[in-house]
């Protein structure tokens, strides 16, 4: 402090563990000062990285004298107690004394408020380093702030996360200020589909192990961490000892010095890890400056902080930097100014402050952050470029002659204008996530399954994955061909595929990818819902279902009756009924019909006796001659019976058509009877028992459904201990030996009667879905994998293995199969209906002689009958033979009346062979008490006639023999 000048430049300089206030002074020949703050206090013997960066912006900018022509700058420093706002108010006000033009921090808790305050009243611009919340109604205007705008760097956060699609994660804050900090990530769940859980860092202390440890319990793998760097640190050095630096945790870091950490210990972790840079160092001018500075660093303070690298420049130190820059050139452009010593107790401005606090704020300068750049109304830097950082395994990045390890690498860019660019990140994975498997080793999980995962059968011991054989396994050496890993075969411990209990807990192979002790699940295992839930799925490599696996049942040969199974009973009934109403119908409409009936006697042209066929017996056997397909000489006359009669006869042509094509397969072929035939018939049955294996997919498929007929089964399994096996070969095995039906994967059922003819599938598909390789909760091999399945699937291997591992010997064909003579077991029915046919026809014979003989017996009695009755009553019975006509005798008619005073007659009439014979029976209607007997007639009908009339007359009787008898 050997000289004052009148151009002065001060400043005030904060950090996290430190804060600085230092004065510096532009000057033609200056004096220079400055102060820091440290939490050793002022007598503290190392220097800070802030004060070594003023320290080092000051001569780099006197070393460069085209920076600053005829300008040296010069400086003061002194150093104060951590968080003592009221020493750092009275070193500024003695920095203002000096005659400064600007004030560097703080930028931390209240000592910024109180240099702000001082800055704003006497007009002097205050440079701020760090982030702070600035009120929307903030009327502090003589400041700027070189760090990225929150509100924006919020927003960058934000596009990461939904580029990487996350539709969940954990936000983790150390104070309250975090909250205001990440107010458009936390906005995020009403305006995205995210769902956030928020969570804070432990107060006043460094142990994070809590709730790492409550958030590995919950399974939240993705992460997001606003602290700063050295609590980072200690993060990832925790979770290290966890067990969570796995390639299943992915953790993004809001703090700008991710870069600076040494990540060696986690280099070959394969943890996911990214953050975001400001530091420009792809930039020449840029890497030589920090070239440079670390080699200074290394010098002053050889021993870095822990968890950092050696002589990393820090982004304080690079905002400080370009801060010393921004306000020194903007001081050599700005005209002529004066500068006065101010005095906080007068509280008289500077004259010139607002002219040049607006030369700052028009700034643009391209310094070791990027381009620099203030609104001119909230004195923010809005306007910035991000680096997008990632973990990486191999490589050293070289930077100039000093060889720092920076195993970071630039994976993408952000701006407030541009958004995301990312160049080397995939979707759906961690960025920081190699871009092969290469020279991975997985841990693959799987359960014994035939033929997808078998033990090989071999004369000599085999171990590790020589052990198994299988689909599967060829599977999994497909796709280490493709991707380049290595693998080793682990079979679960419990046996079991995977499912939840009533506590919501998992087993099987599910439980051993949720607690990470496998990183493949390469095994039939279904994908399902709830399943999606716990972990991911890569995309099917088999489709298939559920169905019924049921032994085999015993063939049956054609039954005796087997020529009516070509129809359903349904059709021979409706047949049958058919039959009869058109029999019926087409005896009314025969009658109806007035073109039905014909002249019985066309020889005698007067004569007006008309007969019809089609009575109902006649219309009966027109049916069913038809139907025989044997007509008969029975022909409709009328339109209107022809009408019934073609559209019966067409009838009976497409049935006798169809019942002919499928005769010959109801007699030849064999038929497997089962008593099921579908799931329904399972359902609707007690008898068969049914089940499924335990805690698999197809258990779980019945469990969740809501369909009726499939909440019925799984009621009836959930109430029987022994409907649920263990394992497919103790399924199998029931299924053969007892009445047990397996309701399993299609493809296995598929595998299985390829092997064992006395098995079968019953019905078809339940359901459709798929087998898929299962991996953890946010692994990055799904994506890798799901590619190389569709390669596969696409080059037709998958269908060439299945075609390996599931075509076996094939049950034998049956010798008998082909076409042979039929026997009497097939046609047997058709001589027992040709018995029992002439059976019939003898019976009915037999009824009807003995049915006549009955009324030809009635009808003597009633003549003897008649005679003793007569003769008691000393009645005589005249017989009177009436000749024909032609020998002139008299009519019937003149005959009746001439003896009508006689009390009876027997009437006998003979030899009627005369034309006139009705002419003869006209009259007879009128007789009163006669019994006429009548010899054969040459025409029945008039017979017929005559007995029509007669029956008018009760008490007449008439006998009309058809035999030539006389009676």
């Amino acid at each position: 402090m050997s000289q004052l000048c009148p151009r002065v430049f001060s400043s005030l300089l904060h950090t996290t563990m430190n804060q600085t206030l230092c004065g510096l002074m532009l000057v033609l020949s200056c004096f220079a000062g400055g102060i820091f703050e440290y939490a050793d206090g002022p007598n503290t013997q190392v220097m800070s990285a802030e004060e070594q960066a003023f320290r080092f912006s000051a001569n780099i900018i006197n070393r460069n004298r085209t920076l600053l022509p005829n300008t040296t700058l010069t400086y003061d420093i002194q150093r104060i107690h951590f968080h003592d706002s009221f020493e750092a108010t009275k070193k500024a006000c003695d920095q203002l004394a000096l005659g400064v033009v600007a004030i560097f921090g703080p930028s931390q808790g209240s000592c910024t408020n109180a240099v702000q305050s001082i800055c704003n009243a006497l007009e002097v611009p205050h440079i701020q380093l760090r982030w702070k919340h600035h009120p929307l109604d903030n009327k502090d205007t003589f400041y700027v702030n070189l760090y990225p705008d929150y509100a924006s760097l919020s927003h960058a956060i934000l596009d990461l996360v939904q580029y990487l699609k996350w539709r969940s994660a954990t936000v983790v804050y150390d104070d309250s200020t975090g909250l205001i900090r990440l107010q458009e990530l936390i906005m995020a769940p009403s305006r995205y589909n995210i769902r956030l859980k928020i969570r804070q860092l432990p107060l006043d202390t460094d142990d994070a192990r809590p709730l790492l440890k409550e958030m590995k319990r919950g399974r939240e793998f993705r992460i997001i961490f606003d602290c700063s760097h050295l609590m980072a640190a200690q993060i990832l050095k925790q979770a290290m000892a966890m067990g969570m630096m796995t390639e299943y945790y992915h953790f993004i870091f809001t703090t700008l010095d991710l870069y600076a950490l040494d990540l060696e210990p986690y280099r070959y972790s394969g943890v996911n890890l990214t953050g975001f840079r400001i530091l420009n160092v792809e930039n020449p001018h840029v890497s030589s400056i920090i070239e440079k500075w670390s080699m200074e660093r290394l010098q002053s303070a050889p021993k870095a902080e822990l968890g950092l690298l050696d002589g990393v420049m820090m982004t304080d130190a690079a905002l400080l930097y370009d801060a010393v820059h921004v306000v020194s050139v903007c001081y050599q452009r700005a005209p002529q100014m004066t500068v006065n010593s101010l005095q906080c107790h007068r509280h008289k401005a500077w004259r010139f402050g607002g002219r040049f606090m607006n030369f700052i704020k028009e700034a643009q300068w391209e310094g070791l952050t990027g381009r620099i750049v203030f609104n001119k109304t909230s004195g923010l830097r809005t306007d910035f470029d991000l680096d997008i950082i990632s973990l990486k395994e191999d490589g050293l990045e070289k930077v100039g002659r000093v060889c720092l390890i920076y195993l970071q690498e630039k994976v993408g860019a952000w701006s407030p204008s541009d958004g995301l660019n990312i160049t080397e990140i995939s979707k759906g994975r961690g960025p920081n996530v190699t871009d092969s498997l290469s020279n991975r080793s997985l841990i693959v999980t799987t359960v014994l399954e035939e033929p997808f995962v078998m033990f090989r059968k071999s004369d000599t011991a085999l171990f590790g994955n020589d052990r198994f054989e299988g689909y599967c396994i060829d599977l999994l050496k497909e796709l280490a061909i493709i991707l380049g890993f290595t693998y080793e075969i682990r079979l679960v411990e419990d046996g079991k595929y995977g499912a939840q209990d009533e506590k919501g807990q998992w087993n099987g192979m599910i439980k051993e990818l949720i607690d990470h002790k496998a990183d493949l699940a390469v095994a039939p295992l279904t994908i399902t819902h709830v399943r999606e839930k716990a972990i991911d799925f890569s995309k099917p490599f088999m489709t298939l279902g559920v169905s019924i696996l049921y032994r085999k049942p015993n063939g049956t040969n054609p039954s005796v009756f087997s020529f009516l199974n070509p129809l359903s009973p349904d059709i021979w009934m409706y047949i049958l009924l058919a039959y009869l109403g058109v029999s019926c119908v087409l005896f009314v409409i025969a009658r109806f019909s007035p073109y039905e009936w014909y002249d019985a006697h066309p020889c005698n042209p007067g004569s007006d006796i008309v007969e019809n066929n089609f009575t109902l017996l006649n219309s009966f056997w027109f049916g069913m001659g038809a139907l025989m397909q044997q007509g008969s000489e029975l022909m409709p006359k009328a339109l209107s019976t022809r009408i019934i009669g073609g559209i019966w006869w067409f009838f009976t042509l497409i049935i006798i058509s169809s019942y002919t094509a499928n005769l010959a397969a109801f007699l030849t072929v064999e038929r497997m009877e089962s008593p099921i035939d579908s799931a329904d018939d399972l359902a609707k049955q007690t008898k068969i028992e049914y089940g499924a294996v335990k805690d698999g997919a197809t258990m779980t498929f019945f469990k969740k459904s809501k369909i009726s007929t499939f909440e019925k089964m799984w009621a009836f399994m959930s109430s029987k201990p022994t409907a649920l096996v263990k394992n497919n070969e103790e399924g199998i095995q029931r299924t053969l030996t007892a009445d047990y039906a397996l309701l399993m994967e299609s493809t296995t059922i598929e595998y299985i009667t390829q092997r064992n003819c006395n098995l079968t599938q019953i019905g078809g598909l339940i359901d459709s879905k798929g087998y898929g390789i299962g991996t953890p909760m946010g692994s990055p091999y799904r994506d890798k994998i799901t590619i190389a399945i569709l390669q596969l699937q696409e080059e037709d291997k998958l269908h060439v293995m299945k075609e390996k591992w599931w075509r076996g010997n094939g049950c034998p064909e049956d010798e008998n199969k082909e076409a042979s003579a039929l026997g009497i077991q097939n046609i047997g029915g058709i001589f027992i209906v040709l018995a029992a046919g002439l059976v019939l026809s003898v019976f009915v014979a037999m009824v009807e002689f003995i049915y006549k003989l009955r009324k030809t017996a009635e009808r003597e009695q009633v003549l003897i009958s008649s005679r003793v009755a007569y003769s008691r009553r000393n009645v005589y019975m005249h017989e009177v033979s009436i000749s024909p006509p032609h020998s002139r005798s008299k009519n019937l008619k003149e005959l009746v009346r001439a003896h009508q005073e006689t009390s009876n007659y027997l009437i006998n009439i003979t030899d009627t062979n005369s034309p006139s014979h009705a002419q003869w029976l006209s009259g007879a209607h009128e007789t009163r008490g006669l019994l006429l007997c009548f010899s054969p007639l040459p025409c029945v009908s008039w017979c017929s006639k005559w007995k029509v009339l007669l029956r008018a007359q009760p008490e007449i009787k008439a006998s009309c023999p058809r035999d030539g008898l006389d009676r």
